[in-house]
């Protein structure tokens, strides 16, 4: 497999440039623990890829809190939103430390985006739980996570993956950043369903970019763009920090204000932060929700069968989200070995799982690696060490949340568009001459972004991929695990129906 490929572009020069000139013996005590050196990284660039990796996933502390905060469960109770900013925060500070210092990589660890609407609205919106319950099953899905990587039953599974497969996860996942960054940038917007056409997404407003903040986007995603292209060191952290004050001027010239005010969306505003100096700097962060799980109150609630199948589906969900994430991850920084697995792979399994169990802890939902991460990486991440950096940043931005709120989402956005383009160079690892390949390789690529979800395509492309083995006649060479693994995606996709039938 070729690793020398545009994603590590910026790191590669970097790394020739600093030339740590420490080796064996003499290398220092964390540069031993972190592999730094090794890595062909240094401690300057380990903590600048942190802090670009905090600013890339520090979104998810003010969106988290609009997923879950306001819901009201069954009891008439919700979570708060800025109890749930703080619990984020401090979930996500923890796992990212945590996952840094055991399984060594740069990956960050935070809410998980899917999951937590699945527990939102599924479980307590539609199923009827009260919070603490669906809690408890987040809780409930970090521990069967947890003794799944312990028995080595996850590693195993990755290992059955066909190397084609495992490309094909990293280019999805590769698009879904991208969409998420030209999402979050306004670029990419969902026509509203009044508007009487079958086109569900469209340019801009009208087709056109017609807001300051999408403007914004655009304008960074040049900059960001020329940073790559002129290997800058640490030029995706400088885009973010450039982006952050062309995005106060503009604000201090036009006046946008939020996307949403007044109980109506404002098109033309900033998506969740305006980019203003603060008020204040930070307070003192609410943290009422910590402990606040009930176990097995879901199988009291609904049945023991419904509550099963819940569980279930979190399951498959957090399963195949992380892997697949990992998969992305680890090809993009070339630190996967010739089959396309992590040294360690166990280790970082088991870690990934505990943060499931410390997200439904804290009540901010389960936590897991961070596609986000991926912009840490590109600005030369390449160890646990910047795991270190990021979650400092989110444990103070428990207290210091009114601060970080100057960078706007328009701002961040970029990066993730850059990193899109540079994990898709891995598409020519797959062998579309071969048409069972091709199409469940194709359709894990396409489902990532087109459903925002990296479960989503891991299943579908899993299933295609089967199929077309039983019709072409290799049925034999599939691994008996990817034969399991597409049976659970089955009745992962007909959850409901399967449900019915045996409840009824």
């Amino acid at each position: 497999m070729d690793k020398g490929t545009s994603t590590s572009a910026i790191s590669s020069d970097e790394a020739k440039d600093s030339k740590p000139a420490r080796s064996g013996s003499h290398l220092s005590a964390v540069d031993r623990y972190f592999h730094i050196t090794e890595r062909g990284s240094t401690t300057v660039t380990e903590i600048r890829g942190g802090v670009v990796t905090f600013f890339a996933m520090a979104y998810i502390i003010l969106l988290n809190p609009l997923i879950l905060g306001n819901i009201e469960d069954v009891n008439g109770n919700s979570l708060g939103i800025p109890q749930v900013a703080a619990v984020t925060a401090l979930a996500a500070g923890v796992m990212t430390i945590t996952f840094g210092l055991f399984a060594k990589y740069p990956f960050g660890i935070a809410t998980g985006l899917g999951i937590n609407t699945l527990v939102a609205v599924t479980f307590v919106a539609n199923e009827g739980l009260a919070w603490e319950e669906a809690m408890g099953l987040v809780v409930l899905d970090g521990v069967i996570i947890v003794l799944l990587a312990l028995t080595g039953f996850r590693t195993a599974v990755f290992h059955a993956i066909p190397s084609d497969m495992k490309a094909a996860m990293s280019v999805g996942i590769g698009l879904f950043i991208a969409m998420i960054g030209l999402v979050d940038g306004g670029l990419v917007r969902r026509i509203p369903d009044a508007a009487g056409t079958t086109v569900p997404v469209q340019l801009g407003i009208n087709g056109q970019i017609a807001s300051w903040p999408t403007a914004v986007f655009v304008l960074g995603l040049f900059i960001c763009g020329i940073m790559v292209v002129r290997n800058i060191p640490g030029g995706l952290f400088i885009g973010i920090v450039l982006n952050t004050i062309i995005a106060l001027a503009v604000e201090a010239l036009t006046d946008a204000g939020p996307s949403f005010a007044d109980g109506k969306p404002v098109p033309t505003g900033w998506n969740l932060a305006v980019p203003t100096l603060p008020d204040r700097v930070g307070g003192m962060p609410d943290l009422s929700l910590v402990g606040a799980v009930d176990l097995f109150g879901s199988f009291a609630r609904v049945g023991a069968l419904s509550a099963t199948m819940l569980l279930f589906t979190l399951v498959l969900a957090n399963f195949f989200d992380a892997m697949g994430t990992m998969t992305g991850l680890g090809k993009q920084a070339a630190l996967v070995d010739e089959d396309g697995v992590l040294p360690d792979m166990k280790r970082a399994l088991v870690v990934e799982g505990t943060g499931a169990i410390v997200g439904g802890a804290v009540s901010s939902s389960s936590n897991t690696v961070f596609v986000d991460s991926a912009a840490g990486i590109a600005d030369g991440a390449r160890t646990g060490l910047a795991n270190i950096v990021t979650g400092i940043l989110f444990l103070a931005a428990m207290f210091f949340t009114p601060l970080y709120e100057i960078v706007p989402i328009e701002a961040a956005a970029p990066v993730l568009v850059i990193v899109g383009a540079m994990m898709i160079g891995q598409i020519t690892e797959i062998d579309f001459t071969r048409f069972d390949i091709a199409l469940p390789a194709f359709l894990t690529i396409v489902t990532m972004p087109f459903t925002y979800s990296i479960a989503n395509g891991i299943g579908i492309g899993f299933i295609t991929f089967a199929a077309m083995a039983i019709f072409s006649g290799r049925a034999k060479s599939v691994h008996p695990l990817m034969w399991i693994v597409s049976g659970l995606f089955v009745i992962y996709f007909a959850a409901d129906p399967f449900t019915a039938l045996l409840g009824g």
